[in-house]
């Protein structure tokens, strides 16, 4: 079975932000036409200061969404409410800075592991799977074990900007440790940040990774050759190359 792919259509959003006076490209559409180019998953970050996504977005993509949907999210009141409220498929809590541009590392289970553990069990009780969203660290992962959730998001950010193939090397084995150490914990292990067409390749060699999330890559694809055959095109190196 290859793995999954979930398509980030936050930068669709971003799009529609930059002129706020227009409700146009719509993320709704966008995940329509992900859908049908063989996603299998719509994945949304809704940060605090509302950037990109929109409550209504989340609203409506729980509404017509036809196979997963994925909510990237801060562990705070505010967002574990509206995840409650909404009733996602799956929640994956990342940690979130108001003046980062994109997420800029993973979480930090170890420190705050009570107040994620009370997260977990609350959204896990409503019937939400949860995933934390961590660096390729072992610790990282026991942590992420002891809270509960049921998957880890390996964050690739370092792997994918690796400046030299000895680097690369280092961060894929990072990776790999921590895809096998997950998996032998019992967590579902996905991953993504980062991720494009060429540098996806060398990770589907990892068995363990079940989920891929991918967004940016896509959406800049998408600006030259439309966003059904730049969903169609990562879904083809994930059923191929796997």
């Amino acid at each position: 079975m290859y793995p999954r792919l979930g398509v980030n259509i936050d930068h669709i959003a971003t799009l529609r932000q930059a002129r706020k006076t227009v409700p146009y490209p719509d993320p709704i559409y966008g995940a329509f036409i992900a859908e049908q180019a063989g996603a299998d998953q719509i994945t949304v970050h809704l940060r605090e200061d509302r950037r990109h996504i929109q409550d209504r977005d989340v609203k409506l993509l729980k509404e017509t969404v036809q196979t997963r949907l994925n909510l990237e999210m801060a562990n705070t009141q505010e967002m574990v409410k509206i995840a409650l409220y909404l009733k996602p498929f799956s929640v994956t809590l990342v940690p979130e800075k108001r003046e980062e541009i994109t997420t800029e590392g993973g979480l930090d289970v170890i420190t705050h592991q009570d107040s994620i553990t009370r997260t977990a069990g609350l959204l896990k009780e409503a019937g939400i799977r949860v995933c934390l969203f961590i660096d390729p660290d072992l610790d990282q992962v026991r942590a992420s074990h002891k809270t509960g959730a049921d998957a880890i998001e390996i964050h690739t950010g370092r792997y994918c900007e690796a400046p030299t193939p000895s680097d690369q090397n280092r961060e894929f084995q990072a990776i790999l440790n921590t895809a096998k150490t997950a998996r032998k914990l019992g967590l579902a292990v996905h991953a993504g940040h980062g991720l494009n067409y060429h540098n996806i390749k060398r990770l589907l060699q990892i068995e363990e990774i079940e989920e891929y999330n991918i967004g940016h890559s896509i959406i800049a694809r998408a600006i030259f050759v439309g966003l059904e055959r730049a969903v169609r095109e990562m879904v083809e190196i994930i059923r191929h190359q796997g």
